[in-house]
């Protein structure tokens, strides 16, 4: 599948996401990208807001029919990669470098149409002082210069592409390879215990003191406690 090609660039928008949903439900082609320098109300997992710093993040949604099983694992991935060896995958697609995270990835559908819209954030030239102060401790960036983001934007269409028409095993090796949970200490909303990998469905197994337990969609966070 060959992405970015049409492509809408906004110089603000309030979130990709809505933009590349409305476009999908009117037909818009496979691949369609949309990208924003500025968005004032992006959205993230479980309802938080993503933003950053006008014309230093990535930014974008892209429209895919027909999409693979495991779409959202597969754009983690291909995120992860973009950003380079050391990134590693937070289920269910976070990504963090040095333990902080970098990119969010959000993906939306209407199943019964076989379409769904990737939504992707990545902080490739942010500097620690355009976070705000309650996420200067767990927001990370790449850490390059604004110039970057449309060779960054590149990079990661052609680790989508490739991802997004891997076959499910090897999209699930390449988690399995980046877990940042494997043995970590896990808490979400209906217990805790510790990450034990990934299944053949995607899902994160947690060894729990009543037994192992599969989570197939939440919040999960490192750590036993708030």
């Amino acid at each position: 599948m060959k992405l970015g090609l049409p492509r809408l660039h906004l110089r603000r928008t309030e979130s990709t996401n809505a933009i590349a949903r409305e476009l999908a439900a009117g037909g818009a082609p496979a691949g369609t990208l949309v990208t924003a320098a500025e968005q004032t109300a992006g959205r993230g997992r479980q309802g938080r807001t993503w933003s950053a710093a006008p014309g230093r993040a990535l930014l974008c949604s892209l429209i895919v029919r027909g999409p693979p099983r495991l779409l959202p694992l597969a754009a983690g991935v291909a995120v992860a990669e973009t950003v380079g060896a050391e990134a590693k995958l937070k289920w269910p697609n976070d990504v963090l470098l040095d333990e902080r995270k970098l990119a969010g990835i959000l993906v939306e559908g209407r199943p019964q149409e076989d379409w769904a819209v990737i939504g992707i954030g990545l902080n490739v030239a942010l500097r620690p002082g355009d976070f705000p102060p309650e996420l200067r401790a767990s927001a990370g960036t790449m850490g390059l210069d604004p110039e970057a983001l449309e060779p960054t934007l590149a990079r990661m269409l052609l680790a989508l592409e490739r991802w997004m028409d891997a076959d499910a095993e090897d999209v699930l090796a390449a988690v399995r390879a980046r877990d940042a949970l494997l043995d970590q200490p896990v808490r979400w909303a209906g217990g805790a215990g510790r990450g034990a990998g990934i299944d053949g469905d995607g899902r994160l197994v947690v060894l729990t003191e009543d037994g192992r337990v599969s989570l197939d969609a939440g919040e999960v966070h490192l750590g036993r406690s708030a």
